[in-house]
């Protein structure tokens, strides 16, 4: 199984964009009635989260990784060192 990085601003915005999806699903089952620009400011709310947390993630990493030389190589990127 390959390994990536865990990318939580993604997580965020699909969770605030799949929350807008729903709301608009109970509006065409008629469950209730949501104006059109009701979802403005959820999508754009969840968007800017979104860019925060990805922002603090990757500070974060790097903050981590900054002591790591990288996929076991040596200061010159020759795998024989």
């Amino acid at each position: 199984m390959l390994r990536h990085d865990v990318q939580p601003g993604r997580l965020v915005a699909g969770t605030f964009l799949t929350s807008a999806g729903a709301v608009y699903a109970g509006d065409a089952a008629g469950l209730w009635d949501t104006p059109w620009f009701a979802l403005i400011p959820l999508v754009v709310g969840g968007l800017c989260l979104a860019a925060a947390v990805g922002v603090i993630g990757r500070g974060i990493r790097r903050r981590r990784g900054a002591g790591r030389s990288g996929h076991g190589d040596g200061p010159a990127g020759d795998p024989a060192l």
